[in-house]
């Protein structure tokens, strides 16, 4: 494993956070941000991808897999930031650092450069695997690929056209896959990153590193910058309401439905 191509891309992604920071702060749209990370984070893999010394035909359709999901999250948070208001996550954020929210929000954003350095090392290490493609398990990572991709994408879709809806400004979205998860397109999400240590596995010590990506993309998802600041912000919002869905509806993982109590809004 080559070390130069990793501190390049390091650098990179540090550096586009760093302009994702001066965006927010002239836009006032923290949205841009998420924007700019998945950006950053598909020139990274292409970057990784081009670099590193795998199979040809696998680092070729690693290139397709990477740059599908960039192109298809930038340009749905950056079509959403456009024509919407602040992200409500990163509106708590801010005001909680009160006057220390400019410099907090600049460290906020090199940590998620790391995390994007750990995304972009798990594709690095995947376009090493030097095993002629396609084996078994890259036929098992591609179709986790293509499920993860588009359950996501049908997610964003579903929670949009509610959103146009006139129980929009008073209900809770519990329509397709959000009526068996709070949060389908995170679990989408972290289904994506799955994929990676399955094109990568080759039994070298270097490419357990590769479990890093879902890891990591669970614990954030679930514990940190995803689930719990959104379901603070529908509580604050949605009050009752939202605390009946969490009655009968799995946070994360989709799962069936469970009973509804006595009183809960159906």
């Amino acid at each position: 494993m080559s070390i130069l191509p990793l501190v390049v891309i390091a650098m990179f992604l540090s550096l586009a956070m760093a302009g994702a920071w001066a965006i927010q702060r002239v836009s006032r749209k923290s949205g841009w941000i998420d924007t700019v990370w998945s950006v950053g984070v598909g020139l990274g893999g292409i970057f990784a991808v081009a670099y590193a010394d795998g199979d040809i035909s696998r680092r070729a359709i690693l290139l397709i897999v990477v740059c599908a999901w960039s192109l298809r999250l930038a340009s749905h948070i950056g079509w959403r930031t456009k024509g919407g208001g602040e992200d409500p996550r990163y509106a708590k954020f801010i005001d909680d650092w009160g006057d220390r929210a400019a410099w907090r929000l600049f460290l906020f954003l090199q940590i998620q450069a790391l995390a994007a350095f750990v995304l972009v090392l798990a594709v690095y290490l995947a376009a090493a695997n030097d095993h002629p493609f396609p084996r078994a398990m890259d036929g098992l990572a591609m179709l986790l690929a293509i499920v993860a991709l588009g359950g996501e994408a049908l997610s964003d879709a579903q929670l949009a056209r509610f959103r146009k809806t006139p129980e929009a400004k008073t209900e809770v979205c519990e329509v397709g896959f959000w009526r068996y998860s709070r949060h389908p397109n995170y679990f989408f999400e972290w289904l994506f990153w799955c994929c990676w240590p399955l094109f990568a596995s080759t039994g070298s010590t270097w490419n357990w590193l590769s479990l890093l990506a879902p890891l990591m993309m669970y614990w954030l998802l679930v514990h940190v910058s995803g689930v719990p600041p959104l379901e603070e912000h529908m509580l604050r919002s949605r009050g009752n309401k939202f605390r009946a869905l969490q009655r009968r509806v799995n946070a994360f993982f989709p799962g069936p439905r469970k009973s509804t109590l006595p009183g809960d809004p159906q």
